[in-house]
């Protein structure tokens, strides 16, 4: 058996699961299974332990080795079940020695978890990697952790504070992975508008996307990964207007549209902040696509402030909705508000997904008739620059990227000519 990986949440982890997996293959290692976990929610610790579970009934065989945020927040959760084998930390599952040292496991329970403080954590190197295995476009981390303090979020204790890749070596591993054939490169982090800050001459992000850019001419496609606004630069904003191979779709971290609840998550925008820079970025790109983080039955929401989540899906154009019922994790200031009923919060993540699916209704309508050049990811199935699924009627081939018109939609993807 070969080494398996199970991935969940962000893209971050998706690039840190395709170097754990080489690190633990060099290491010699079968018959594993990499369990790569989220904390964003409990929900998602939840389907963590759901799936560890399951996949020690399938595979009894396996050692089981956990890793990612909620492994991090969460040691013991996960040390106490039975099925894992070892529980590793973020920092040290990036490590090669990590995975060359449990070759030889034999460890008791008291030895289970390698988990140390990752607020002590001053570096992030970059893992050099050729291509993404089964993907058609490759993530690269350019920057780990968060200095700010959201009250419902637990992820600067999984990832520790704000630290970036140097600009040299993001851009050597871009320049790799297009040599080895990836035609889009995602660039990804925690908190990827605060890249710079920890490194000499505060480079920022916009910095490092027009080096990028200039140092590799033969990258014909570059994403940015989810963005807070309110730190977008100036060269952030020059290369949007001016570079056409920067893909025009931008994913927010917007979380709410009221005023007094995005003051009591301790965000650093308010709402005129987010309406003025869509507005902004759509005059640069007419063409921009913008998602969004949003957040429903934060503590304290009435009807009234939640109306104004609601509204903000048409004030700033958004398409891509990423909706989260309010989850309260322990040990984050949130978590002691007063809590709306479980009910509430439910029905305001449906109202808000209905919304979503609406926005996302009025886009693929847009689209009808557009020429779009897809990246195909599967023989059926391709993004388009903006980021929206094209159903091709035939088969086409993975990894190519084909000028494609747009003959219709089907209600969730739009359909090839």
């Amino acid at each position: 058996m070969a080494v398996e990986v199970v991935t969940f949440g962000c893209r971050l982890n998706t690039y840190e699961s395709e170097a754990m997996q080489r690190h633990a293959e060099e290491a010699g290692l079968g018959e594993i299974i990499i369990v790569n976990t989220c904390a964003v929610t409990g929900e998602a610790t939840r389907q963590a332990r759901q799936s560890i579970r399951k996949l020690a009934r399938e595979k009894p065989n396996a050692r089981i080795v956990v890793t990612g945020c909620a492994a991090q927040v969460e040691p013991e959760t996960f040390a106490a079940m039975p099925e894992v084998s070892q529980v590793v930390g973020n920092h040290e599952k990036m490590k090669a020695e990590t995975w060359a040292g449990l070759r030889d496991f034999g460890v008791g329970a008291s030895e289970k978890v390698l988990v140390d403080d990752i607020m002590a954590v001053k570096e992030t190197a970059v893992h050099l990697i050729d291509g993404m295995r089964g993907r058609t476009r490759a993530f690269v981390q350019v920057q780990n952790g968060c200095d700010h303090r959201c009250t419902f979020c637990i992820i600067p204790y999984g990832r520790g504070n704000s630290r970036s890749v140097p600009m040299g070596a993001v851009v050597e591993q871009v320049r790799t992975l297009v040599e080895h054939g990836s035609r889009e490169v995602v660039l990804t982090g925690v908190d990827i508008t605060s890249y710079g800050k920890d490194l000499p001459g505060e480079p920022k992000l916009g910095t490092l996307v027009k080096g990028l850019l200039r140092h590799v001419p033969d990258l014909e496609r570059l994403r940015i990964s989810s963005i807070d606004s309110v730190e977008a630069d100036d060269d952030l904003l020059d290369v949007i207007a001016t570079e056409s191979r920067l893909m025009p779709h931008l994913h927010l971290s917007l979380q709410a549209g009221d005023d007094m609840i995005l003051k009591r998550m301790k965000r650093r925008h308010l709402r005129a902040d987010a309406i003025a820079f869509c507005e902004q970025v759509k005059r640069l790109r007419p063409d921009m696509v913008f998602g969004a983080d949003i957040i429903a039955g934060f503590p304290t929401e009435t009807e009234e402030m939640f109306a104004r989540s609601l509204d903000i899906v048409e004030e700033c154009g958004l398409t891509h909705l990423h909706v989260f019922p309010f989850s309260p994790r322990p040990g984050t200031p949130a978590a002691r508000m007063p809590q709306v009923a479980r009910d509430a919060v439910k029905d305001r993540a449906r109202r808000l997904r209905e919304k979503g699916e609406a926005a996302l209704l009025k886009h693929l309508a847009g689209e009808v008739g557009a020429r779009r050049n897809v990246l195909v990811e599967t023989n059926r199935l391709g993004r388009t620059e903006g980021f929206t699924l094209v159903r091709f009627a035939g088969e086409v081939t993975p990894g190519t990227i084909v000028p494609t018109i747009i003959a219709g939609h089907d209600g969730k993807d739009l359909l090839a000519a």
